[in-house]
């Protein structure tokens, strides 16, 4: 059961959502202008000294290295009982909790170094306490609930109960204007029907947020206590990776929400679960980032001790540039990750767009790193920890690792929405002067005040593309051996906010299904941030470690060439043809390439339907029993 809504409908819903204001300054929003704003983050930022922060994460390295068996819950599929009672009683199920609440009330910075660390022992586990922090009950109360809502919940979750997140249903994913779950107003609250797919922590949460459409209301989130009666988990879902992962389809038949459950109003609940998410992101990098360096670490030892051709793999110059390439790119990660962290405790910057930058770039690149981890290591990356072992070697989970990080490709957030949502943002200041020019539903009126507003901004904003520091050849000398990478960066900067310009002079109302070309805007965004990071903490590390200089160029090195790969196929690509050829092949024009194979056709429906009701399965939640005493 879905609603049936047009396109225009769904966009309408997609931009009521947006955080429409700019009230702080954003790198990456000046980026796309054009406007290479250095200074936003030179110097980089500094930590707030937190000595209890240190404590908890010596803590929970101590912990994970001497008690989660990382290959015992990829063998099991399950995380124990005994690690949820240690996490808790570390206090890591209140990471982002404020400590009046019960929890640690950690930074953003120290929670994603946190999750980095017990991700590292397990993807899963990290997993966990990232939907369960970033997404789940305690980031929306933090930012939207009540006080009293935040007395009520809140203490329960920094102690060890687990929540989770509910918006994905069977036939809506990144369309939320279709949701087919409903909250009927009935006498003191609301009566919740509907079915959510890809909980994340489902079978074991106690407490759930979900989205819901309350009629004349628009969607909603409710804080839902996970026992309520009328929920029923009816499956734990399996998949490629994360093999712990506590993944639900949830039925909602008929539960009672109280009214004093709403979170931040009726019909506000895609707002907070955008802004939810503006740091809520921040968490699957980090995810990334223990992924990339235990990558590089493997792939290091490795690339040292084999040898072949009379040498250790890694002078062969074919393995050396993998092995760069995982260096540089894990460096780059952490850098952009850090310093996303930093602007967003210090509050001053706005970072919605860097934050989705470095979601998107952190997926994509820790894939490629244990993609060419797996090369490197031959035979031995393609076969199982457990097998290795068996026979003698030191195991290494390199398979696995790829199983699990390719998901974070789609969490949060496909590539292919993130960069319409990044996009989206980075044109938000041409929109907001000229879009009544290219809306078909503006009167003359409005067109003509668009225009004249178009005209003004244009004339002020175009002369400033010509020219700028980067073509100075002192420009940014104080970065000494950087400051070419940096001259790069702010002529890339302007050129790439010409060809945004330009495309959208040509294609006006199309260009929103351009989507080739916005890809390729964003990506360019994405190096060019990252270069900006690493550029900028090399810098400021040179006394503590000079040889992140190094790092830093080979990084620039890669960057520049990808993303003049980039810049060539703005306007030199298949996308036109490819548009074409797709349509035809979903016609069936090409079915003749298919002959010769077996296919396996089957009763059921590519998505499931699904209808209001009872549960007609078992419930299969697992309960997390208390922690024996003593």
């Amino acid at each position: 059961m879905t609603t049936n809504v047009s396109e225009k409908q769904a966009r309408q819903v997609a931009e009521a959502a947006r955080e429409a204001e700019w009230r702080k300054p954003s790198f990456g929003k000046e980026l796309f202008l054009g406007r290479f704003r250095l200074d936003l983050i030179d110097p980089w930022p500094s930590a707030e000294a937190r000595p209890d922060a240190e404590d908890f994460l010596g803590r929970l390295r101590d912990y994970a290295r001497d008690e989660i068996d990382g290959a015992q819950i990829e063998r099991d599929a399950r995380i124990p009982d005994e690690v949820f009672h240690g996490l808790a009683r570390l206090g890591a199920f209140g990471m982002k909790i404020d400590r009046e609440y019960g929890g640690l009330g950690l930074s953003n910075l120290h929670y994603c170094k946190a999750l980095t660390l017990v991700g590292s022992a397990n993807p899963s586990i990290g997993a966990l306490l990232s939907a369960h922090q970033s997404i789940g009950v305690p980031q929306p109360l933090k930012i939207f609930g009540t006080p009293e809502q935040k007395k009520k919940f809140l203490p329960r979750l920094a102690g060890g109960e687990v929540s989770a997140f509910l918006l994905t249903e069977p036939d809506v994913g990144s369309d939320p204007a279709r949701l087919g779950t409903v909250a009927e107003p009935v006498e003191g609250g609301f009566r919740l029907n509907g079915v959510k797919l890809w909980a994340t922590n489902g079978t074991v949460a106690t407490l759930l947020v979900v989205m819901a459409r309350v009629p004349g209301k628009g969607i909603t989130a409710f804080v839902v206590e996970g026992d309520a009666e009328g929920i029923t988990v009816e499956r734990r879902n399996e998949f490629l990776g994360l093999r712990g992962l506590e993944n639900s389809v949830t039925r909602f038949h008929d539960v009672f929400v109280p009214s004093e459950n709403v979170i931040g109003g009726l019909g506000k609940g895609l707002k907070i679960a955008l802004t939810t998410l503006n740091t809520g992101r921040l968490s699957l990098p980090a995810m990334c980032v223990g992924a990339g360096k235990w990558s590089l670490n493997v792939a290091r030892e490795w690339s040292a001790d084999r040898v072949q051709w009379g040498r250790p793999v890694g002078q062969h110059e074919a393995v050396a540039k993998k092995l760069s390439f995982i260096a540089a790119t894990t460096y780059a990660m952490e850098s952009m990750l850090d310093l996303c962290c930093l602007i967003a405790d210090d509050d001053r910057n706005d970072i919605r767009i860097e934050a989705a930058l470095v979601k998107l770039f952190a997926s994509e690149m820790a894939w490629q790193v244990a993609d060419e981890l797996i090369q490197i290591r031959g035979g031995r990356g393609f076969e199982k920890a457990d097998s290795l072992e068996a026979r003698g070697e030191r195991s290494a989970e390199a398979e696995q690792i790829l199983r699990d990080l390719r998901i974070n490709r789609i969490f949060e957030g496909s590539t292919e929405i993130m960069h319409l949502l990044i996009a989206r943002e980075a044109v938000d200041a041409h929109l907001s002067v000229a879009g009544d020019i290219i809306d078909p539903d503006a009167g003359l009126g409005r067109k003509a005040r668009a225009g004249a507003r178009a005209g003004a901004f244009y004339a002020k904003w175009l002369p400033t593309l010509a020219v700028g520091r980067g073509q100075a050849p002192n420009g940014y000398a104080e970065f000494g051996p950087l400051a070419g990478h940096l001259r790069y960066v702010e002529r890339a900067a302007r050129k790439q906010a010409r060809s945004t310009f330009y495309a959208m002079s040509r294609w006006q109302g199309k260009m929103e299904r351009k989507q080739g070309f916005l890809g390729r805007i964003v990506d360019i965004g994405a190096e060019l941030f990252a270069m900006s990071a690493v550029c900028v903490r090399a810098r400021a590390e040179r006394d503590l470690h000079p040889e992140g200089l190094e790092l830093a160029d080979a990084f620039c090195r890669q960057a520049r060439l990808r993303a003049d790969a980039l810049f060539a196929a703005l306007w030199d690509n298949t996308d036109d043809i490819d548009v074409r050829v797709a349509k035809r092949a979903m016609a069936g024009r090409y079915a003749f390439v298919e002959d010769g194979i077996i296919t396996h056709p089957s009763e059921h429906a590519w998505v499931a339907a699904w209808e209001p009701g009872p549960a007609t399965v078992e419930d299969v939640r697992r309960r997390i029993p208390p922690a024996p005493e003593g």
